[in-house]
């Protein structure tokens, strides 16, 4: 920042020289072009592969009433690259940044007012973001950043008719549309969440629409206004919201992939994220990603007794952590029994994860002092991590609260799991005890009138909602699968991506059920972040999702039919190194009697899917050139589990 406002300083007596300039990725193949046009407005586009992607667009930014991007002057842009690697965690475990940045100072010809517009140009994408210095309050009325996108794309959303609660916690399912008619597909209207997911038209690759490192500013949403243009819009509307000092809005982001690969494995989101503080995060020993128990789903949170069931449980099937929900400051002395529970846990090796409200935490008063206090006493009692709940929205407050959070769990050295709030943006690069956060719709639905979820959205989420980062969709619920089967969701691990990953079944189920015993060992063994992820041939969204990822030494192949039909797929272990493995694999019974879900579990809502199909276990041994042909029920999938022979 320090070097933009130094730029900013310079720049501001430059002549206008030029009204256009142009800007090449690395590899020379994404080209990005800003403009003013004849009446003085700013725009942009971007190329690929010799097609208009975005093509002549709006930029612009109106803050205390007046649109920069109008009658604006193009001055000399200052260039500079970048070429780095850092450890990151999730689907793989090393992250390139590489780019070339433009920093362009615009001045609004009207009083003379200036800013200054940063792009970066990615391999895999284009970002840009306006700076616009200033001392004081000012006030942002919102932004003229658009996309007029390409002609013939299907364009991937998320869809909730729930009254109100689309944009809130972005728990909405994802479908499909043409391009142009994005803007009145939707029955609660033209706004969208972000990522917009695009399949590009004469086999071109995908791309996205969406926003990163979302900090001092209100949160992106994609208002569609027809002719296959998208424009950005805030929750505060026309009433805007305010900004201290310096105006930095967050990324506005392009990404593009020749493939579902390239798009899952794009580091671009965290890449436009600062790096953490070294002050803040001095100490990451107390990161720990890892998997936990949960009890709200199958069974309510219940006493402490309960928990410390759960607990052992945990103990047992090599978890590192128990999630204790919402109502446990109900019991007698609340926080003595937590410590108690902590204590217990401690012992196990087993860490305790909180529940609270954001109301109990959200009064900003005094450098938000009642947070303060709370996580000291979240800490002394022994947890090691908070799932803050009900955000409900990303306006400017509320992404304030949220990176308020992050910095005053840092501080006292606790993880954090958002519930009910937005999509990620890239948080958990600058603060990394950010392990996931929802915005999704995850299980939990299933047990929900709106519920349950279909098949083809668990197919539709590692290349839309799980694109822009972690998520927290609490995988595998056995006794409440709704139209999936039951080697479906032990899958669903294998392919969501989730620093902490909470497990919806009851452990006891997972475990101890004796129509489950083939795939408890399987299941207890999944990891939680990988070194390596592939997306396998075959994969097309909401219709089938397939990943061979690598821990160590280990592989997992996850494979999941999102459609209604049965579905023969074939497994390549090229991916594989020399030599002989052992696979444990787990799929569909294909023509077994279907098991009867009703009385598993008394809470479970089983809507009109009262029975699903059991699992098979098989055991094989297989080199890299051999492929495993597995048939998948309709609405089902499977799991591989791939070891090398040491012997």
């Amino acid at each position: 920042m320090t070097r933009i406002l130094a730029f900013f300083a310079l720049s501001i007596s430059v002549t206008s020289v030029s009204n256009a300039e142009r800007m090449t990725s690395p590899d020379g193949k994404v080209v990005a072009s800003v403009f003013s046009n004849e009446d003085g407005f700013l725009h942009y586009a971007i190329e690929w592969k010799e097609s208009q992607i975005v093509s002549a667009s709006p930029l612009g930014i109106t803050v205390n009433g007046k649109n920069l991007g109008q009658e604006v002057n193009i001055d000399h842009a200052e260039k500079s690259s970048v070429d780095e690697t850092y450890a990151t965690r999730g689907i793989h475990s090393k992250a390139r940044n590489h780019y070339n940045s433009w920093l362009i100072p615009i001045t609004h010809s009207p009083g003379n007012q200036s800013l200054v517009l940063e792009f970066r140009v990615y391999d895999d994408g284009v970002a840009f973001r306006y700076i616009v210095p200033g001392e004081g309050t000012q006030h942002v009325d919102g932004e003229s950043s658009s996309w007029k996108l390409i002609d013939g794309a299907k364009a991937w959303y998320f869809e909730r008719l729930t009254k109100g609660w689309k944009l809130k916690s972005y728990a909405g399912e994802w479908l499909a549309t043409d391009i142009n008619d994005l803007d009145r597909v939707s029955p609660v209207g033209p706004i969208q969440g972000t990522p917009i997911v695009l399949e590009l038209p004469d086999e071109l690759g995908y791309a996205a629409i969406t926003k990163a490192a979302t900090y001092n500013y209100s949160g992106m949403r994609l208002r569609a206004t027809g002719d296959r243009t998208l424009v950005a819009d805030f929750t505060e509307g026309d009433q805007g919201f305010d900004v201290e000092g310096t105006v930095t809005t967050p990324w506005r982001v392009t990404m593009l992939a020749d493939d579902l690969n390239e798009l899952t494995n794009s580091d671009l989101i965290n890449n436009l994220n600062p790096a953490p503080d070294a002050e803040l995060f001095a100490d990451t020993t107390y990161i720990k990603p890892g998997r936990t128990v949960w009890s709200w789903e199958t069974l309510g949170l219940g006493d402490a007794s309960t928990q410390e069931r759960f607990i052992d449980l945990a103990a047992e099937m090599g978890f590192e952590y128990s999630t204790i929900d919402d109502g446990w400051k109900d019991w007698d002395e609340p926080w003595e029994t937590v410590r108690r529970l902590c204590d217990h846990a401690a012992q196990k090796n087993v860490g305790v994860w909180l529940w609270v409200h954001s109301n109990d935490i959200r009064n900003p008063d005094n450098d938000y002092e009642q947070m303060q206090s709370y996580f000291a006493r979240v800490a002394d009692v022994g947890a090691v991590g908070l799932k803050i709940d009900f955000m409900n929205g990303e306006s400017k407050p509320l992404v304030d609260f949220e990176i308020a959070v992050l910095q005053n769990a840092a501080r006292e050295k606790l993880m954090i799991n958002f519930h009910g709030c937005h999509a990620s943006t890239g948080e958990a690069r600058t603060y990394p005890n950010e392990m996931t956060r929802e915005g999704i719709r995850g299980i939990e639905v299933n047990k929900m009138k709106e519920g349950p979820l279909p098949a083809s959205h668990n197919a539709a989420l590692p290349f839309t909602r799980f694109v822009v980062g972690h998520a927290d969709y609490t995988p595998v619920l056995f006794t409440n699968p709704g139209p999936t089967t039951w080697a479906h969701q032990l899958a669903t691990p294998v392919l969501f991506t989730s620093g902490l990953q909470t497990y919806a079944e009851h452990p006891d189920t997972m475990m101890n059920a004796s129509i489950l015993e083939d795939a408890s060992s399987v299941l207890c063994s999944i990891p939680a972040v990988w070194d390596e992820t592939i997306v396998l041939p075959g994969s097309d969204i909401g219709s089938l999702a397939a990943m061979a990822r690598r821990e160590d030494q280990v592989w997992f192949v996850g494979v999941l039919n999102g459609e209604q039909t049965t579905k023969e797929y074939a497994l390549k272990l090229s991916f594989l190194d020399v030599g002989e493995y052992d696979v444990e694999l787990i799929r569909d019974d294909i023509g077994a009697r279907r098991v009867s879900l009703v009385g598993l579990n008394a809470k479970a809502n089983l809507h009109d899917f009262t029975t699903t199909l059991p699992l098979r276990a098989e055991k094989r041994s297989v080199r890299a050139n051999d492929t495993l042909s597995v048939q998948m029920a309709p609405g089902g999938g499977f799991v591989a589990k791939i070891t090398k022979r040491t012997n």
